[in-house]
């Protein structure tokens, strides 16, 4: 943090000798006094919001450029697939633990279901074909838009109708997280 701190007054006075302007110009437009700015400059004054965010405004620049903001590094997930048991799997999220997110593909295939229990909480999305869902004493077969959540401590397995391969994204929360998929309520009702 102390770092960012002292790369501001070196950033602010190179912005603005790059826009031409001068202290006293500068000054005019901020209504922050010339010795303050000549401050922050050299590094005598600490850099507070009240102060660079009228300069930010002033230079016609993001506030991150004043502070030197690391840029945001390239969002996109590059995990490699899994495959388990024929079952292709794209991680979509980075982080270890918490909250996953997969891309999964399940090949068309004939399979006895073998319900299994562990903890954590599913969350199902169907993208294309259908997927056999077999949950407690439920047996259903979610199809393109369709969306399952459940308990994982719950019997479950899921797999191929063998009717073709089917595609869909699945969140898993090994500590039971859920995720809430919140309906708009009806009209004339009240939450």
């Amino acid at each position: 943090m102390e770092a960012v701190l002292t790369g501001v007054g070196p950033r602010l006075r190179a912005l603005r000798k790059e826009r031409g302007a001068t202290l006293t110009g500068l000054s005019e437009a901020t209504g922050i006094s010339v010795s303050t700015l000549s401050r922050l400059e050299s590094g005598l004054r600490k850099p507070s919001l009240e102060l660079l965010l009228p300069i930010a405004r002033a230079h016609q620049v993001a506030l991150d450029e004043l502070v030197g903001a690391p840029p945001v590094g390239d969002p996109r997930v590059r995990a490699k697939p899994i495959t388990h048991g024929g079952r292709t799997m794209f991680p979509l999220t980075r982080q270890p633990g918490g909250l996953q997110a997969y891309k999964v593909i399940e090949p068309q295939r004939r399979q006895e279901p073998d319900p299994q229990t562990h903890e954590g909480y599913e969350w199902i999305y169907m993208l294309s074909g259908k997927l056999r869902l077999v949950l407690g004493e439920h047996d259903v077969v979610l199809g393109p838009g369709e969306a399952a959540e459940f308990d994982t401590r719950v019997p479950h397995w899921f797999g191929s109708t063998g009717e073709g391969p089917a595609e869909f994204l699945s969140l898993f929360g090994p500590q039971g997280e859920r995720m809430h998929v919140r309906a708009r309520p009806a009209r004339g009702t009240q939450e």
